[in-house]
């Protein structure tokens, strides 16, 4: 015999909760050529095929040659990768790279590389520098506008040795690309990536490690690549391009990022690497939280404060994690639907609002920037 044989109300519940998708932040393409063997393994790369490679040995094994090595040296970062999609280049022409692009173009990628391939090949003595067809058409397949969650930033090396940042200039400055000047021999670009996509968007790449042997600039070489710093500069110089460096106040040898500047330095540009894979984070988790409202909230008093509270429940969190200081969200039609008398021009625009479906909304966030430079004024009496 039923405890409990009347029941007013019965509720049986059904169906499954709405749970916002979520954006990979480490996640890397690299494309580049091969050196194919004389008996290619049954799963050796092929043109044009995006294949995901998780380990070192696989990928110099199925992708031998520089593009194979581009992603071993990316997967060994620590922490590193969470993905590393290998793209082979039919050669190296231009149609070439428009079709690895066009493939690149639709994978679930933050970061996008070439192997082996610097800013500027080798030329003559005194010839003017002239940046690779190659890396430009990097540039701008970052640059260009992609599809929701699929922003993307690309890195770039210099050739070795090189410390002029004057090769940055027409479409390469962009804070979609990240320039590294090294004297090493080995693939930074690549090696910096994997560096890059193994923190979250919001933590500053300023003196990370990236595992990869270098030599050092000189103190001229470092005010060439950077700029003057004095102590009433007003912070960090930077002309777009980062290089490595071992801080000997750091213990033992290794090589770090001297900056996180990305390729556009110019005034109101996003000069941190962080900054722009924090918009491009936030971006997508406030675009995913709303979908769900597409199509159901209504354009009234609840429906727009039930709006603002799912953009709180995205905001809010990144702030009490300290990775932004504050928020203010404002939507127009919602202040004008609370007033107790809207004027005929307030009416007018409600209702222009609910005719067209369409509810503006202001979301201001004010980003906490991790510090880069500390100056002390010690005096001794």
């Amino acid at each position: 015999m039923p405890t409990d044989p009347v029941r007013y109300v019965r509720v049986k519940t059904g169906g499954v909760p709405f749970a916002p998708a979520t954006r990979a932040y480490g996640n890397i393409a690299i494309l580049g050529l091969v050196d194919p063997p004389a008996t290619p393994p049954d799963d050796f790369v092929q043109p044009n095929v995006p294949t995901l490679i998780v380990d070192t040995g696989v990928a110099r094994r199925i992708a031998t040659g520089p593009l194979g090595d581009a992603v071993a040296t990316a997967l060994v970062q620590e922490p590193g990768p969470s993905e590393v999609w290998a793209v082979r280049l039919t050669d190296a022409t231009s149609a070439s790279l428009d079709a690895a692009f066009a493939e690149v173009a639709t994978l679930d990628v933050q970061l996008v590389a070439l192997a082996d391939t610097p800013l500027v090949n080798t030329a003559a003595a005194g010839a003017t520098a002239v940046p690779t067809p190659a890396i430009v058409r990097l540039a701008e397949h970052v640059s260009a506008p992609a599809g929701d969650g699929l922003e993307r930033m690309g890195i770039a090396m210099l050739r070795k040795g090189d410390a002029d940042p004057a090769v940055v200039s027409g479409t390469l400055v962009t804070d979609r690309m990240v320039y590294m000047a090294h004297k090493s021999d080995e693939d930074v670009a690549a090696a910096v990536a994997g560096t890059i996509a193994g923190y979250e968007p919001h933590v500053s790449l300023l003196l990370k490690k990236v595992k990869v042997s270098s030599g050092a600039f000189s103190a001229a070489d470092i005010l060439k690549i950077n700029g003057s710093e004095g102590k009433d500069s007003g912070g960090p110089g930077g002309f777009g391009v980062n290089w490595l460096v071992d801080p000997p106040l750091i213990p033992g040898a290794g090589v770090y990022l001297g900056e996180g500047y990305t390729g556009d330095h110019g005034p109101g540009a996003k000069k941190y690497i962080d900054m722009v894979r924090t918009v491009d984070d936030i971006t997508f988790r406030l675009k995913a939280q709303l979908i769900a409202s597409i199509g159901n909230l209504r354009i009234s008093r609840s429906g727009l404060r039930g709006l603002v509270a799912e953009m709180e429940t995205v905001l809010e969190p990144l702030r009490r994690a300290e990775v932004i200081d504050s928020y203010e969200i404002v939507v127009p039609i919602l202040v004008l639907l609370d007033k107790p008398q809207p004027s005929p021009v307030e009416e007018g625009l409600i209702l222009k609002a609910r005719t067209e479906r369409a509810a503006e909304a202001m979301v201001k966030v004010v980003y906490a920037g991790a510090i880069h430079r500390i100056n002390i004024a010690l005096n001794f009496e």
